[in-house]
Formats: C-alpha cells, sequence, structure tokens
C-alpha cells in the first residue's frame, strides 16, 4: 500500500466529499429500488437446490431458531453442546449457509480473516486455506458444522416462516410457514440476517431487456459457464455483459476475452479496494497458534484492538484492525489534558483521511487509464461503506475489453430491449448482471416474511 507523503488539504477535501455526495442523493431512497414479486419474481429464486416437497410439520420442538446462516448454526451447535437436541433450524433457501448459500458468485470470499470469521474452528478442526476464504469454503465450512452437531436432523430448507406467534396461554410459540407447517416451540431464536432479500435497481424498462439478465446473489453458470470453484467463464467468451452496480468485472474468470466486454457502474459510490495483506498461513506457524482455546483468543483480540485503547499485539492483521490501529496511534500521542471528545474525533478523521487518501493512491497506481482511475476513487469515509479488501478488482480495469462506464453518480438512465443508456448513449449487451445487493433500509416484516406477534 502506497503511503500518502504530502499533507491532506482537510478543507478541500471535505468540499470534495460534499460535491460527490450531492450527485448521489435521492428523495426516495431505498425506495429507488424493486421488489422482487410479480414479473420480477424470477430474480429471487433458487437456482442451486431442487425444492423436495414433503408433508407439513405438525408437532413440537424445544428449540427453533429462523434462518440457516452463521447465527442459526452457531446457536443451534451450542444448543446441542449444552444437551438440548431437540433444535429445528428453517431456512428458505436449500441448505445451511445463508449468504454464502446464495452468493456463490465468481470471486466471493469474506472480507474479515477467516481464523475470525468462521465460527466453530477448533470445535470442528477445521484450518481456513487462505486469510479471505473463498465463497465454496465458508459454504463448506457450514454444511460440516450441520452435519457434525446433527443440525440437518429436523431443519426445514427450502422454507419461509409466514408467522410467528406467542400462545400465552400454553407458554410457547406457534410457528407456521409457507408449507403448511404449523408446529410449536419452547423457545425461538433468529437470525435471519440483513443480507439476504436481493433487489433491483428501480431502472426504467428493466422490464423490458430482451437478453439475459440475473442478480448476482442467484449466479446463472448455466448461462456463463464454470463454476464458484474458479473454473472460467467459458460461455462468456463471444458475450457482451454488462455489471450493473459497480460489481468486478469477469474478464479474469473467463476463458477467452469477451467480445465488446463492459463493466458498467451504476454505483451511488465507487468502491474501496485495498490491498489484502498476505496471510501468516504456514502449517508450522498455525500449528504453533492453534493450542486449546485459540479462536477465542483471537475474537477477543480483534475485539480488544476494535473496541478499545489497547496495547495488545495485533494478532490478526486485517483491513478492520489497520485503520483501528491507526486511530489508536493518533490518540495515544494526545498529551493526557487534550484528552477530549473534540480531539478524540479529530484523531478518527485524520486516521480516516489518511487511510482513504492511500486507497484513492492506490487506484491511480494501479489503473492505467487515468480517467477510469478517477472515475474508480472513492470520495468518502472509510465507513461510509462496508470496506472491501482485494487485490485484483482494480487490475481487472487494464484487461483489454473492459470498459468503465461512468454513470457521474446519476445511474443508469433507462434499460432498452437490447441493452442500457447511460448519458444519453445506449450500449449493446447481450447479458445484464445486476450487482444491487440486498434490502437492508426496509421493514424487518418485508424482509422476513412475517410479524412477531404477542409479548
Amino acid at each position: 500500500m502506497a503511503t500518502v507523503a504530502r499533507p491532506i488539504d482537510k478543507v478541500s477535501l471535505k468540499a470534495k466529499y460534499a460535491e460527490e455526495r450531492a450527485k448521489r442523493i435521492r428523495a426516495d431512497g431505498t425506495g429507488q429500488y424493486l421488489e422482487l414479486k410479480g414479473q420480477l419474481a424470477h430474480y429471487a429464486a433458487d437456482p442451486y437446490t431442487q425444492r423436495a416437497e414433503r408433508a407439513p410439520i405438525q408437532d413440537h420442538v424445544t428449540f427453533a431458531f429462523i434462518g440457516g446462516g452463521f447465527a442459526g448454526l452457531v446457536a443451534g451447535a451450542r444448543m446441542v453442546e449444552a444437551g438440548v437436541s431437540d433444535v429445528r433450524i428453517l431456512e428458505k433457501g436449500g441448505d445451511f449457509g445463508g449468504t454464502w448459500y446464495w452468493n456463490r458468485y465468481p470471486g466471493a470470499q469474506c472480507d474479515t480473516a477467516s481464523l475470525i470469521y468462521m465460527p466453530l474452528l477448533e470445535e470442528t478442526g477445521h484450518r481456513p486455506s487462505e486469510k479471505y476464504a473463498h465463497g465454496p469454503e465458508l459454504y463448506e465450512h457450514c454444511q460440516r458444522i450441520g452435519r457434525q452437531f446433527g443440525l440437518y436432523d429436523k431443519a426445514l430448507f427450502h422454507t419461509q416462516v409466514t408467522a410467528l406467534t406467542w400462545d400465552q396461554t400454553n407458554a410457547q410459540w406457534i410457528v407456521e410457514t409457507d408449507r403448511g407447517d404449523r408446529f410449536t416451540a419452547q423457545f425461538v431464536g433468529l437470525g435471519t440476517g440483513p443480507l439476504h432479500v436481493p433487489k433491483l435497481p428501480g431502472i426504467p424498462g428493466i422490464e423490458s431487456f430482451k437478453g439475459h439478465s440475473f442478480h448476482t446473489s442467484r449466479w446463472d453458470y448455466e448461462y456463463t459457464g464454470g463454476d464458484a470453484n474458479g473454473t472460467p467463464l467459458a460461455y462468456l467468451s463471444d458475450k457482451r455483459v454488462a455489471i450493473i452496480d459497480g460489481g468486478r468485472p469477469l474478464s479474469r474468470r473467463c476463458r477467452t476475452r469477451p467480445r465488446g466486454f463492459k463493466a458498467s457502474s451504476s454505483s451511488a459510490r465507487p468502491h474501496r479496494s485495498m490491498f489484502a495483506p498476505t496471510p501468516r498461513s504456514t502449517r508450522d506457524w498455525f500449528a504453533d497458534m492453534a493450542t486449546p482455546g485459540w479462536q477465542k483468543r483471537w475474537l477477543e483480540n480483534f475485539t480488544a484492538i476494535q473496541g478499545g485503547f489497547s496495547d495488545v499485539e495485533d494478532l490478526v492483521q486485517d483491513g478492520w484492525t489497520d485503520l483501528a490501529r491507526r486511530i489508536q496511534s493518533r490518540v495515544k500521542k494526545l498529551a493526557p489534558e487534550q484528552h477530549n471528545l473534540e480531539n478524540m474525533l479529530a484523531a478518527w478523521e485524520d486516521a480516516d483521511f489518511e487511510k482513504m487518501e492511500e486507497i484513492r493512491a492506490r487506484a491511480q497506481s494501479v489503473v492505467n487509464d487515468p480517467e477510469t482511475a478517477e472515475s474508480l476513487k472513492a470520495w468518502y469515509r472509510q465507513l461510509c461503506k462496508r470496506p472491501c479488501f482485494h487485490d485484483a478488482y482494480l487490475q481487472a480495469f487494464n484487461v483489454p475489453g473492459v470498459e468503465l462506464v461512468d454513470t457521474g453518480g446519476k445511474g443508469v438512465e433507462r434499460i432498452t430491449p437490447s441493452g442500457f443508456v447511460v448519458g444519453g448513449k445506449e450500449y449493446d449487451v447481450d447479458c445484464i448482471i445486476y450487482a444491487s445487493g440486498f434490502e437492508v433500509g426496509t421493514s424487518t416484516a418485508r424482509r422476513n416474511g412475517f410479524e412477531v406477534t404477542g409479548r
């Protein structure tokens, strides 16, 4: 990562931030996105696992958990460890995994060091293969937890909860689903997460496109070829593909260079692409480190670095702890009489400006075309968007056939039967891939599909 030698002009930088923000502010907020129902429902369908028919369930369990991602798996595993074997997990997907069940797009990785991100590593005996594990390994680990703790035995997949009601008279929960289930539970846990209901940008004409299209969380490998393990996307070799909303260009995943490949960014703000540090992952190092209780120690270390001004060694050394260390370093330089809110916030701001300047400098140093590099610079504070750590994102824009269509913060104007329009210019494509993310700001009932009723 390049260091920033020149002083930072804070006044100019804040003015630039405000200018870029003003371009992107919309009165409709999250209302600009489309709910995937009716004609758009196919964008949310499960392309990975065929739904198996079954009879409705009408029984009782001690503990029911809604959501089969990390939260449900860890809660279920801890219940089993405590001697509660009567555990049922309900999951709308076809298997455990949560976000790692749905997101199987090429190159998907976690953005937190695997040794603390992946749960129950010590209990399962699994050693992550990378500092930032790829999606297939994360999904496999979810399955590993499910098998080891017997969580598959009573799990209900492809099952959406439609009602959750407290029965005061009998002191139990009534759980109803879209499969006709109506069972009771003494305890219910919720781990539905915020990143599982895909959304589409409300671009005029989105339903008129005659080519192929899909959302990144429902990746269509039958169309692209390849697989989540990195097999080249061979079927795209003669296709013109648009990625709308700033997703990573696919050129490095294709066996041959796509014809007229375009990466179209209508992202509200460009992604920050930070260098992912090389992992300390030799077999000897891990064997020496992984003594009993090692993952708990690492989690506590991460929390100490992130949440306070601890002098402990940073064991994790990922992008998250980097910013925390910078802030702490600046605060520690303050004299005791300067420890007030104003100076603390100033220290935080200075560390943030420094980090973001380094990230913008990296875009300029990596991307060959100056205009493209400028468009890829992130003019906002570090945590305005979730940080991204990747070694190949920016380099992809140097590959012939990849074009960044900068929308100036305004997004794609409209979709046509043959492509999309930006700045009055139409781009013809064979396929549109929507990297438009998930519903976050909508109501919990809309995202989960049910209300919790009763005391």
